[in-house]
């Protein structure tokens, strides 16, 4: 059995809604992480609709740190929380959406993240992250999965801790060059998805949208990986 999990900023809908509907439907994911997701005055109100539009619906994120998890019509959610991570004076609420979700009879905790653009508090909040996401997944006896905006590439120590305790889904089996920020001129690939080792990753890369879609969406690009889960 397949899932299809995403990951994708979505720079608190600023630019073309309909645009980013269409690359959202594109992913066909059955779960999807979002960063930057709106955060300010009616955030549900504006979550749900992008959501709904997508044929998905919300199922995991507070307000603060703007992170959330989407899930499609296969996915059973088992248990949401949200948290907001270690705050450091001077920088900006980051936070942890978690759902644990049942497809098909197989148990995934899903978590959504964002982290700083300062490299200390990033190191931190990945560990941090990593600890709740395996107290989750631990009490439903899920295998894990953790989407997000990176905010550094591969050989930066957040990326290297979390490739370490999990695999980094785009090296095993890559489609496309991976890159994902920014979205009209990719250059870095800071947007990433990890898993589980006991899960298999058929595929993680890039999205079949246009490209005048990926660009006018937002400024970053979408992951999606396709995973298979061994009974």
């Amino acid at each position: 059995m397949t899932v299809r999990v995403g990951t994708y900023n979505v720079r608190g809908l600023r630019d073309s809604v309909p645009a980013l509907v269409r690359v959202i439907t594109a992913m066909r994911a059955d779960v999807l992480c979002l960063q930057e997701a709106p955060r300010l005055l009616g955030w549900r109100g504006r979550r749900r609709a992008l959501a709904e539009a997508a044929g998905l619906r919300v199922v995991a994120g507070g307000r603060l740190g703007g992170v959330a998890v989407l899930a499609g019509p296969r996915v059973r959610v088992l248990h949401a929380e949200s948290h907001v991570l270690r705050v450091f004076v001077g920088l900006e609420i980051r936070g942890l959406a978690i759902a644990v979700v049942e497809v098909d009879g197989s148990r995934l905790a899903i978590g959504s993240v964002h982290l700083d653009l300062d490299g200390a508090a990033r190191l931190h909040h990945a560990t941090e992250a990593l600890g709740l996401l395996e107290r989750a997944a631990a009490r439903f006896g899920a295998a894990i999965v953790m989407g997000g905006d990176f905010n550094e590439r591969d050989h930066e120590p957040a990326w290297r801790y979390l490739a370490g305790r999990l695999v980094d889904c785009y090296p095993r089996a890559p489609r496309g060059d991976g890159l994902t920020f920014s979205a009209r001129r990719p250059q870095a690939r800071i947007d990433g998805l990890f898993a589980a080792g006991g899960l298999t990753v058929v595929s993680c890369g890039g999205v079949d949208a246009s490209a005048a879609d990926l660009a006018e969406a937002t400024d970053h690009l979408p992951v999606v990986a396709e995973l298979r889960i061994d009974p």
